[in-house]
């Protein structure tokens, strides 16, 4: 569900935000979790949301880039965002630079500015810039955030290229199957119910299903399509998805996959916050939602650990939140003293485990994915054909 809050930070002026959470009592933990104070919440319609969110989302990346190219290139930050807001052709785009740029101009420093808009730069970015503020090196900060977002959209996009092939194949099955159950098996239905010939028992329970589909075919179609549409809205539900995802991870292979997904999510945010300034025990906090629910409890008790003097990687091990390679990895990085660089490291370490096994998955399952297919049509085929070749047995 998706809430809209006025909160308000210390020493800072009342700003509006959207937090997409399972109930308000979530709602106001992540905005509490981020040091806000909330004075008013109400829930926001979510498909008009989902709708307003398209149309209005900040390209923050495009912006790094752009404004990276700017500092590098001479200008000063004013003169970049001027520049940006220029030749921007979106006006909610170009409100949000020029508003930015008026803040610039009024003496306050860039991540206030930002911080102006939540639900256009997260946290994480904000508290990039902020880091980078205290060491004056906002083009380092700029390139390690561009690059943790170049990363980060490679996972997911080997993870969404290796499903389009199998998506397709069930469509295209699953047009074929339907086309096969509701126009030709009615068809010849039609003409074994003229021949007045007994079938076989799945070639008539077959039959039967293309009459049904010839005789109310429009309230079938209508009554699964209410079906579907039903499913899907339960499945986008934030309870419902949490649901379905810890049955998921309780499958063993599935499970250990997607921990070692979200770990390797966890472990290269981490690393763009340490590598930038940020204490350990803040990075911590700020990369917590980034977890699934079943991982949080686990980070805040390592996160204890921490607070109480035992070491990040030692934490990390006791409280399950890392793999055997990352543990040792951890040690490296606290012996080197090059924790954030390490924590990088690992998070391309499982990058690249996951794409293997990724790839592996893929070429296993799309074969066993077409040998199903094609099994279900053929079966179909053959029982429709099956009284003919009885017929054709019995003439000769």
């Amino acid at each position: 569900m998706l809430f809209e809050l006025k909160a308000i930070r210390a020493g800072e002026d009342i700003f509006a935000l959207s937090l997409e959470a399972a109930d308000e009592a979530d709602a106001i933990q992540q905005a509490k979790s981020q040091g806000l104070a909330i004075l008013a919440i109400k829930k926001k319609n979510a498909l008009l949301g989902w709708k307003f969110q398209r149309r209005t989302r900040f390209p923050i990346t495009l912006f790094s880039q752009e404004l990276l190219a700017l500092l590098d290139a001479g200008l000063s930050l004013v003169e970049s965002i001027e520049a940006l807001a220029e030749k921007e052709q979106h006006p909610a785009t170009q409100k949000t630079l020029r508003q930015i740029n008026a803040s610039l101009y009024e003496g306050r420093p860039l991540s206030y500015a930002l911080q102006q808009f939540p639900s256009h730069f997260p946290v994480l970015y904000v508290a990039t810039v902020r880091a980078s503020e205290k060491t004056g090196n906002l083009s380092l900060a700029l390139t390690r955030y561009v690059t943790y977002q170049q990363q980060m959209d490679s996972v997911r996009k080997k993870i969404i290229s290796a499903s389009i092939y199998p998506l397709l194949l069930l469509t295209a099955g699953g047009l074929v199957t339907l086309f096969l159950i509701g126009y030709v098996v009615p068809k010849f239905s039609l003409v074994y119910e003229q021949m007045g010939k007994d079938l076989p028992l799945f070639s008539r329970l077959l039959m039967q299903l293309g009459q049904a589909l010839r005789e109310n075919g429009l309230i079938i179609f209508v009554t699964l399509a209410a079906l579907l549409v039903g499913l899907l809205y339960t499945a986008t539900r934030p309870a419902n998805k949490q649901w379905l995802l810890r049955k998921v991870w309780q499958i063993p292979a599935f499970g250990n996959r997607m921990k070692i997904y979200q770990l390797a999510r966890f472990y290269r945010t981490l690393g763009m916050l340490l590598q930038g300034g940020t204490p350990i025990v803040t990075a911590v906090q700020m990369t917590a939602d980034l977890l699934p629910s079943s991982l949080r409890g686990q980070l805040n008790s390592a996160l204890a650990s921490i607070r109480e003097g035992l070491s990040i990687s030692q934490a990390m091990e006791r409280h399950s939140m890392t793999t055997p390679v990352a543990s040792r990895m951890l040690v490296v990085g606290e012996r080197s003293g090059k924790m954030g660089e390490m924590m990088d490291r690992i998070a391309v370490f499982h990058d690249e485990e996951m794409a293997r096994w990724v790839e592996w998955f893929s070429k296993l399952f799309e074969p066993l994915l077409m040998a199903v297919i094609g099994l279900i049509i053929g079966v179909i085929v053959v029982l429709m054909y099956f009284p003919i070749f009885e017929l054709a047995g019995s003439i000769q």
